[in-house]
This record gives structure tokens, C-alpha cells and sequence, in this order.
């Protein structure tokens, strides 16, 4: 079985975000980087999503999501704050996490399934601690693409 969704190495990053709207706007901007997508439809679709309501999952972690046009599978993209950001969430709480998810437009179950699978990665409180404290990028990858792999054996 493969993976629900793609996370490629360089989709991980670290930054300082002010507010909301920035952090989605660096969100964005990764997916756009990383996955050859266009910016500002991914900003437009994940920016729509969150008038919906706040993807402020709880637990310190926003799991921004939204459907696009033209892609195959799923994809990610991590962002670990500097500092935490309120982000509206259900439980109060500033994010210190953001895992972005981005799936085919006609992707009803595929995109819900990836959902969940993100969500209950980012339920498991281990996880968040070591994600947090990780020294680096490529220390978080490893330990999301561990999860990752394990789950889709």
C-alpha cells in the first residue's frame, strides 16, 4: 500500500509567522515552491476553507486544507512556527504546527482519508513534543515520514 499523501523533504520548513493570514501565505508559498503549483489558487483554496472554520485542529496544530484542480495525489507541506501564532482554534490554543494537505479536486474519500491520517499523527502528543523539539528540518521529516511509512505498510 502506498502512502495517502506526499511529503517530500523539501515541503518541511521553519518559520516566524505574525498572524493567520501570513502563516497561510507561507503555506502557499511552500506548496508552490515544492509542488510546481500555483500560488495564489492555493492561497485563494486554503484561505476559502478557513472562512468555513478555523483548521485550528487543537492541541497547538492547524492542518490547513484544501482541493485543487490538476494534481494526481495529496500532498503536504510542514511548517514548525519560531514562536506560536493564534490561529482560532477549537481549544484556544496558539499553533506551534502547521501541517498544510492539498488533494485532487474529485478526491472526496482519498482527501478525507488523508485527513484523518494527518489528524490522528498530530493527536499522538510524542509526536508533537519530538516534532517541536526536532534540531532541524530534516529531523522533522524523518520523523513524519517514519509515521508516514509505517502507516501505509
Amino acid at each position: 500500500m502506498s502512502a495517502l499523501f506526499i511529503l517530500l523533504p523539501e515541503a518541511v520548513t521553519t518559520a516566524s509567522g505574525d498572524d493567520k493570514a501570513g502563516i497561510l501565505a507561507r503555506l502557499a508559498d511552500v506548496f508552490a515552491q515544492v509542488y510546481q503549483l500555483d500560488r495564489d489558487l492555493v492561497l485563494e483554496r486554503i484561505t476559502e476553507r478557513e472562512r468555513l472554520g478555523s483548521t485550528g485542529f487543537g492541541r497547538h496544530v492547524a492542518i490547513p486544507h484544501a482541493r485543487i484542480a490538476g494534481l494526481s495525489r495529496p500532498v503536504a507541506a510542514v511548517i514548525r512556527l519560531d514562536r506560536p501564532v493564534e490561529f482560532d482554534a477549537a481549544d484556544g490554543m496558539p499553533v506551534d504546527l502547521v501541517f498544510g494537505l492539498l488533494s485532487p479536486d474529485g478526491a472526496g474519500a482519498t482527501h478525507l482519508q488523508a485527513l484523518a491520517a494527518v489528524s490522528r499523527m498530530m493527536r499522538d502528543e510524542r509526536m508533537h513534543a519530538a516534532l517541536v523539539a526536532a534540531p532541524g528540518t530534516d529531523a522533522i521529516y524523518s520523523l513524519l515520514s517514519n509515521v508516514i511509512d509505517r502507516d501505509a505498510a
